[in-house]
């Protein structure tokens, strides 16, 4: 936590109100830190985990400078551009805005696959203030002329490195190419590899750098254990973690972690077929049926979610007390981001990690990666001996399955966007403090 509030900075009176209208006082660290920034005008490179409120931290700001100005975005115009690599956190993104901002008069949008364009269209036609996109539907959209980018004061690149790693980096180049020179850029991520500060020094001019945690941490609040079992074993190891997880934790959620969308499919059933209340999600689902299974989710409705890493970084649901990774990620980065749909806003979680004779490398590549040994459960029916004896033993020197990407510095971001008017003069003018505010709670750790 910071030790400013949220009433210390110069947000407009209709912001502030919805604030506290959440009851939320004392902004989080990359709130803190980004708000003034970006009230500023500056361009921003900000390396956050998942959970920490970044979110809020660029929403908060865009919505202030939208507050200011009285003129309503033309046909087709769009002022505000925010990426996100996939369908659910585009709309958790959207939702964010909407909540912050509904004391303020604003027209958003919301661009993706997986369902109908025309009403897309219909919104974009009628011109928004925020447009939240996922890179491809967008440019399909602006192809066929329905989208003028033109006039986009503030562009946002939200997990970044998740875009990159999907294979966006193409799309983000098109439509970057497509906005003006003078704008404000923001790249938010949760990972600060070379791919990054590469994009980042081809669209950012002059950025404010910020890093909230060390790369490639996972959270303090998260108990992380990694359980050594046959494969054979793995099925019936889940079954009783999770049946003895939510005896002990009624109404708390589980998500567990397949590395192919089969296999989710599968398990999910076989879940259900044990009597554990379980759905599946990955990128084989239509955007619809994939809605309809998270809000099953969030609302208490199944208790575990078996999901791939394409879901594993939209998926923001409260009361996620525990992540399996059934199978670990074949990429280290995809463990952080994992684990991190626990213990977020502050709370605590637990990480279980399942981890087979074919899977020591893997978990040797996590391990170098956050920087620590993750410590051994062997208090199950299903402990392998002769797993654990393998993965106790030091690393061949030819053995670099899956290791961490190394991290950089950021280049130069582009000026302009919602934060500050220019004068006459040529100098710079902030935005004013809004009216009265009450203390509230850090906003959403999105």
């Amino acid at each position: 936590m910071s030790d400013i509030s949220f009433e210390a900075l110069p947000l407009a009176a209709p912001i502030q109100q919805a604030l506290t209208e959440k009851g939320y006082t004392t902004p989080s660290p990359i709130q803190a830190q980004s708000i003034p920034v970006l009230l500023e005008g500056r361009d921003l490179l900000a390396c956050a985990q998942t959970g920490t409120g970044k979110t809020a931290a660029f929403a908060l700001p865009i919505l202030h400078g939208i507050s200011q100005i009285r003129k309503k975005p033309r046909r087709n115009e769009v002022r505000t551009l925010v990426l996100a690599p996939t369908r659910e956190l585009a709309v958790q993104v959207a939702d964010s805005f909407r909540e912050y901002g509904r004391n303020v008069r604003f027209s958003i949008g919301l661009i993706h696959g997986g369902v109908s364009a025309y009403p897309q269209i219909r919104g974009l036609q009628r011109g928004l203030d925020v447009c939240v996109a996922t890179p491809g539907r967008l440019l399909d959209l602006y192809n066929q002329g329905h989208v003028d980018l033109s006039q986009v004061m503030c562009f946002v690149l939200d997990e970044a490195d998740r875009m990159l790693d999907m294979g966006f980096i193409h799309d983000i180049r098109k439509i970057a190419e497509q906005l003006p020179e003078e704008r404000q850029t923001l790249l938010f991520s949760a990972t600060m590899a070379p791919e990054i500060t590469s994009l980042a020094a081809s669209l950012l001019r002059n950025p404010e750098e910020i890093r909230i945690a060390p790369q490639h941490t996972t959270a303090e609040k998260i108990d992380q254990r990694v359980l050594f079992v046959n494969r054979h074993d793995k099925q019936d190891l889940l079954f009783d973690l999770l049946r003895s997880h939510h005896d002990e934790n009624q109404g708390e959620l589980s998500i567990v972690f397949s590395k192919t969308k089969f296999g989710a499919r599968k398990l999910a059933d076989k879940l259900n077929r044990a009597g554990i209340r379980a759905d599946d999600i990955h990128g084989d689902k239509s955007q619809a049926a994939r809605q309809k299974t998270l809000d099953r989710f969030r609302d208490g409705r199944t208790d575990v979610l078996v999901a791939t890493d394409v879901a594993a970084r939209g998926i923001d649901v409260r009361n996620i007390t525990l992540v399996v990774n059934y199978d670990l990620p074949m990429e280290a980065d995809a463990y952080v981001h994992r684990i991190g749909r626990t213990a977020r806003a502050g709370e605590s979680g637990r990480a279980v990690s399942f981890c087979t004779k074919d899977e020591i490398d893997l978990l040797r590549a996590v391990q170098r990666l956050i920087k620590q040994d993750v410590p051994v459960d062997e208090s199950h029916a299903y402990h392998d001996h002769d797993t654990a004896d393998r993965a106790s033993r030091p690393a061949p020197r030819s053995n670099r399955t899956g290791g961490a990407r190394k991290g950089g510095k950021g280049g130069g971001f582009r000026k302009g966007g919602y934060g500050q008017r220019r004068g006459n003069n040529g100098g710079s003018k902030s935005y004013g403090r809004g009216g009265p505010r009450q203390p509230s709670r850090a906003a959403g750790r999105n």
